[in-house]
């Protein structure tokens, strides 16, 4: 049905976004944490949109408070926990 990966459709598309377009759909991710979105989920689609881990660590500091993130860490164990740690602190 498809030719070649489909999987990169999104980070493609993200690449053509502005820092801002990012930064718009990261805030809306994080909102979506605070209601329920797995961490998990929050940071590799904030990876995915950021373009890198390192931008989207940057958007998610600037969306959520230091206290927020410890907390997020403290919640998981193991491989997750790992991920979260390299997100949030």
């Amino acid at each position: 049905m498809f030719s070649g990966s489909h999987q990169d459709l999104g980070a493609s598309l993200f690449k053509t976004w502005t820092e801002e377009q990012q930064r718009e759909e990261i805030g809306k991710l994080v909102a979506g944490f605070r209601t329920g979105l797995p961490v998990g989920i929050l940071c590799k689609m904030a990876e995915t949109i950021a373009g890198s881990q390192e931008k989207a660590k940057q958007h998610l500091a600037e969306f959520m408070t230091a206290e927020e993130r410890q907390q997020a860490v403290a919640k998981e164990t193991g491989g997750l926990r790992s991920l979260v740690e390299a997100f949030f602190l």
